[in-house]
């Protein structure tokens, strides 16, 4: 039996009639339950961090950090961030992600209806009570932060010289225009 190569299994998988790119991400993002969240400190060393998440209906994504935590430092100095979500319990080379560039910022109390919109889409994605919005308030340590994406792509791949390379394919408009 020929064992095949990663690179043949992954352009036969890519080039698949009814592979839709905003359907896929769409399922990761469903699928997923945490997101990556890239960050940069005020002298420009970067932070990564894995966070459990939640989304709306407009793909904004919401999660609970503490606000002394490096990403949540660095939110507050720079609230340009990188988050990326992906599968990463699939076979090498068949991974398909979602890399999404935008604005993230610390919800206050006068972002309430916000709040507890947040804590909704947390705690039922979990299948527990939501908390209570005063727990993320005032003097206690754990803060909601809201990522909102201004551009989205997903990995796709092409071919240079005969050389496999991974790209990115843009479908900031299929997904924030499906909504």
């Amino acid at each position: 039996m020929q064992k095949r190569h990663w690179k043949n299994f992954f352009l036969n998988f890519i080039s698949m009639a009814d592979f839709d790119l905003t359907k896929n991400a769409k399922k990761v993002i469903e699928d997923i339950i945490y997101i990556t969240i890239a960050t940069c400190d005020s002298d420009g060393q970067p932070w990564n961090s894995p966070v459990y998440s939640a989304f709306d209906k407009e793909y904004q994504f919401y999660w609970a950090s503490w606000k002394e935590n490096q990403h949540s430092r660095n939110i507050r100095e720079n609230k340009n961030v990188f988050v990326v979500i992906y599968d990463s319990t699939v076979p090498e080379s068949t991974g398909f992600g979602v890399y999404m560039r935008g604005t993230a910022y610390q919800l206050g109390k006068r972002n309430m209806v916000e709040i507890i919109k947040a804590l909704k889409l947390l705690y039922v994605r979990k299948e527990k009570k939501p908390k209570k919005p005063e727990e993320f308030l005032g003097i206690l340590p754990r803060r909601i932060y809201k990522f909102v994406p201004e551009q989205i792509w997903v990995n796709s791949c092409g071919d240079i010289k005969g050389n496999f390379v991974d790209s990115r394919t843009d479908i900031t408009s299929e997904i924030l225009n499906s909504l």
